[in-house]
Protein backbone atom coordinates (compact mmCIF):
# COMPACT_ATOMS: atom_id res chain seq x y z
CA UNK A 1 0.00 0.00 0.00
CA UNK A 2 1.73 3.55 -1.52
CA UNK A 3 2.49 5.68 1.75
CA UNK A 4 0.23 8.83 1.64
CA UNK A 5 2.30 12.19 0.39
CA UNK A 6 2.02 13.74 4.49
CA UNK A 7 3.47 10.17 5.60
CA UNK A 8 6.37 10.02 2.68
CA UNK A 9 7.23 13.60 3.68
CA UNK A 10 7.24 12.89 7.44
CA UNK A 11 9.85 10.13 7.03
CA UNK A 12 11.72 11.82 4.52
CA UNK A 13 12.71 14.57 7.02
CA UNK A 14 12.54 12.31 10.13
CA UNK A 15 15.70 11.10 8.64
CA UNK A 16 17.47 13.73 7.51
CA UNK A 17 16.67 15.11 11.40
CA UNK A 18 20.30 16.02 12.86
CA UNK A 19 18.90 14.92 16.25
CA UNK A 20 18.00 11.62 14.44
CA UNK A 21 20.80 11.02 12.72
CA UNK A 22 23.06 11.92 15.85
CA UNK A 23 21.06 9.48 17.83
CA UNK A 24 22.14 6.21 15.90
CA UNK A 25 25.63 8.03 15.40
CA UNK A 26 25.36 7.58 19.35
CA UNK A 27 24.35 4.56 20.09
CA UNK A 28 20.88 6.29 21.69
CA UNK A 29 17.14 4.99 21.40
CA UNK A 30 15.38 8.17 19.89
CA UNK A 31 16.44 11.90 19.56
CA UNK A 32 14.12 12.96 22.54
CA UNK A 33 17.17 11.73 24.43
CA UNK A 34 18.62 15.59 23.26
CA UNK A 35 15.51 17.37 25.09
CA UNK A 36 16.03 15.52 28.41
CA UNK A 37 20.24 16.32 27.90
CA UNK A 38 19.68 19.88 27.22
CA UNK A 39 17.41 20.40 30.54
CA UNK A 40 19.29 18.10 32.60
CA UNK A 41 22.69 20.24 32.19
CA UNK A 42 20.86 23.51 32.48
CA UNK A 43 18.92 22.82 35.48
CA UNK A 44 21.08 20.30 37.09
CA UNK A 45 18.54 17.98 38.03
CA UNK A 46 20.46 14.84 39.00
CA UNK A 47 22.79 13.84 41.88
CA UNK A 48 24.75 9.89 42.23
CA UNK A 49 21.94 8.07 44.60
CA UNK A 50 18.91 9.52 43.18
CA UNK A 51 15.46 7.63 42.59
CA UNK A 52 13.86 8.76 39.21
CA UNK A 53 10.69 7.91 37.79
CA UNK A 54 10.45 7.53 33.75
CA UNK A 55 6.32 7.81 32.95
CA UNK A 56 5.91 7.23 29.17
CA UNK A 57 9.81 6.19 28.79
CA UNK A 58 9.37 3.42 25.68
CA UNK A 59 11.73 3.24 23.57
CA UNK A 60 13.58 4.34 26.56
CA UNK A 61 16.36 7.41 25.45
CA UNK A 62 15.49 9.17 28.94
CA UNK A 63 15.73 5.97 31.25
CA UNK A 64 18.99 5.39 28.83
CA UNK A 65 20.52 8.68 29.49
CA UNK A 66 19.29 8.82 33.14
CA UNK A 67 20.94 5.33 34.30
CA UNK A 68 24.42 6.37 32.22
CA UNK A 69 24.73 9.94 34.20
CA UNK A 70 23.46 8.52 37.59
CA UNK A 71 26.58 5.28 36.77
CA UNK A 72 25.75 2.77 39.48
CA UNK A 73 24.23 4.50 42.43
CA UNK A 74 20.95 5.53 42.37
CA UNK A 75 17.28 4.03 40.76
CA UNK A 76 15.49 4.36 37.43
CA UNK A 77 12.30 2.95 37.54
CA UNK A 78 10.30 3.03 33.76
CA UNK A 79 7.00 2.49 33.08
CA UNK A 80 4.90 2.84 29.55
CA UNK A 81 2.06 1.23 27.90
CA UNK A 82 4.23 -0.06 25.02
CA UNK A 83 6.73 -2.85 25.50
CA UNK A 84 10.72 -1.70 26.14
CA UNK A 85 13.80 -3.01 24.77
CA UNK A 86 15.68 -4.02 28.44
CA UNK A 87 18.04 -1.44 29.71
CA UNK A 88 20.61 -2.66 32.44
CA UNK A 89 20.04 -1.21 35.54
CA UNK A 90 16.54 -0.30 34.67
CA UNK A 91 13.53 -0.93 36.21
CA UNK A 92 10.77 -1.40 33.59
CA UNK A 93 7.36 -1.94 34.75
CA UNK A 94 4.85 -1.91 31.49
CA UNK A 95 1.15 -0.72 31.74
CA UNK A 96 -1.65 1.94 31.31
CA UNK A 97 -0.27 4.65 33.80
CA UNK A 98 -4.44 5.47 33.39
CA UNK A 99 -5.08 2.23 35.20
CA UNK A 100 -5.35 1.66 39.01
CA UNK A 101 -3.95 -1.17 38.80
CA UNK A 102 -0.95 -0.54 37.03
CA UNK A 103 -0.11 2.40 39.75
CA UNK A 104 -0.79 -0.05 42.25
CA UNK A 105 2.26 -2.00 40.88
CA UNK A 106 4.57 0.78 40.44
CA UNK A 107 3.80 1.79 44.00
CA UNK A 108 4.90 -1.67 45.12
CA UNK A 109 7.66 -1.71 43.31
CA UNK A 110 8.82 1.65 45.21
CA UNK A 111 7.94 -0.06 48.13
CA UNK A 112 7.60 3.13 50.12
CA UNK A 113 10.83 4.54 48.64
CA UNK A 114 10.40 8.41 48.69
CA UNK A 115 11.00 9.72 44.53
CA UNK A 116 13.79 12.23 44.05
CA UNK A 117 12.70 12.82 40.12
CA UNK A 118 9.71 12.54 38.23
CA UNK A 119 10.10 12.62 34.39
CA UNK A 120 7.00 12.50 31.91
CA UNK A 121 6.91 12.20 28.03
CA UNK A 122 4.00 10.92 28.30
CA UNK A 123 1.82 11.75 25.33
CA UNK A 124 -1.40 10.26 23.56
CA UNK A 125 -2.11 8.89 19.97
CA UNK A 126 -2.90 12.00 18.34
CA UNK A 127 -6.34 11.73 16.68
CA UNK A 128 -5.88 14.77 14.31
CA UNK A 129 -9.14 16.48 16.67
CA UNK A 130 -7.43 19.29 18.62
CA UNK A 131 -9.84 19.92 21.28
CA UNK A 132 -9.93 16.01 21.90
CA UNK A 133 -6.30 15.44 21.91
CA UNK A 134 -5.69 18.45 24.43
CA UNK A 135 -8.13 16.80 26.57
CA UNK A 136 -6.16 13.49 26.76
CA UNK A 137 -2.81 14.98 27.12
CA UNK A 138 -3.92 17.05 29.74
CA UNK A 139 -4.80 13.78 31.51
CA UNK A 140 -1.64 12.47 31.33
CA UNK A 141 -0.06 15.63 32.68
CA UNK A 142 -2.70 15.43 35.78
CA UNK A 143 -1.79 11.92 36.11
CA UNK A 144 1.91 12.30 36.35
CA UNK A 145 1.45 15.75 38.80
CA UNK A 146 -0.69 13.65 40.86
CA UNK A 147 1.33 10.76 41.56
CA UNK A 148 4.83 13.11 42.39
CA UNK A 149 1.95 15.06 44.35
CA UNK A 150 2.18 11.53 46.95
CA UNK A 151 5.62 9.91 45.93
CA UNK A 152 8.18 13.17 45.29
CA UNK A 153 10.02 14.04 48.43
CA UNK A 154 9.99 17.32 49.68
CA UNK A 155 12.07 19.11 47.42
CA UNK A 156 12.31 16.73 44.90
CA UNK A 157 11.34 17.94 41.13
CA UNK A 158 8.72 17.13 37.99
CA UNK A 159 9.59 17.57 34.83
CA UNK A 160 6.36 17.05 32.72
CA UNK A 161 5.33 17.16 28.80
CA UNK A 162 2.47 19.96 28.36
CA UNK A 163 1.12 21.12 25.26
CA UNK A 164 -0.52 24.21 24.79
CA UNK A 165 -4.08 25.14 24.81
CA UNK A 166 -7.27 24.37 27.04
CA UNK A 167 -6.00 23.43 31.06
CA UNK A 168 -2.70 24.63 30.54
CA UNK A 169 -2.44 27.60 32.47
CA UNK A 170 -4.98 26.21 35.17
CA UNK A 171 -2.12 23.13 35.46
CA UNK A 172 0.96 25.50 35.23
CA UNK A 173 -1.21 27.72 38.33
CA UNK A 174 -1.16 24.50 39.98
CA UNK A 175 2.50 23.36 39.82
CA UNK A 176 3.04 27.00 41.36
CA UNK A 177 0.95 26.93 44.27
CA UNK A 178 3.36 23.22 45.25
CA UNK A 179 6.52 23.62 44.26
CA UNK A 180 9.53 26.32 45.12
CA UNK A 181 9.75 27.34 41.33
CA UNK A 182 8.45 26.33 37.85
CA UNK A 183 9.80 27.01 34.37
CA UNK A 184 8.98 26.23 31.06
CA UNK A 185 11.37 24.81 28.97
CA UNK A 186 11.26 24.40 24.94
CA UNK A 187 14.34 22.38 24.06
CA UNK A 188 15.86 23.03 20.89
CA UNK A 189 15.51 19.54 19.86
CA UNK A 190 12.04 20.20 20.26
CA UNK A 191 10.29 20.49 16.60
CA UNK A 192 9.21 24.28 15.87
CA UNK A 193 6.07 23.24 15.05
CA UNK A 194 5.38 21.24 18.15
CA UNK A 195 3.02 22.90 20.53
CA UNK A 196 4.77 20.74 23.26
CA UNK A 197 6.89 22.39 26.17
CA UNK A 198 8.30 20.90 29.29
CA UNK A 199 6.94 22.47 32.85
CA UNK A 200 9.88 22.16 35.11
CA UNK A 201 8.38 22.14 38.90
CA UNK A 202 11.87 22.38 41.41
CA UNK A 203 11.78 22.31 44.96
CA UNK A 204 8.01 20.11 45.95
CA UNK A 205 6.44 22.36 48.82
CA UNK A 206 6.21 19.61 51.75
CA UNK A 207 2.51 20.22 51.64
CA UNK A 208 0.36 17.17 49.64
CA UNK A 209 -0.20 19.13 46.51
CA UNK A 210 -4.50 19.00 46.08
CA UNK A 211 -5.45 17.66 42.97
Amino acid sequence: MARSKSSARWLKEHFRDPYVQRAQAEGWRSRAVFKLEEMLERDRLLRPGMVVVDLGAAPGGWSQMVRERLGDRGRVIALDILPMQGIAGVEFLQGDFRDQAVLARLEALLNGAPVDLVLSDMAPNMSGVDEVDQARAMHLAELARDFAAVHLKPGGALLVKLFQGRGFDEYVRNLRSSYARVSMRKPKASRARSAEVYALAVGKRGLRAEG
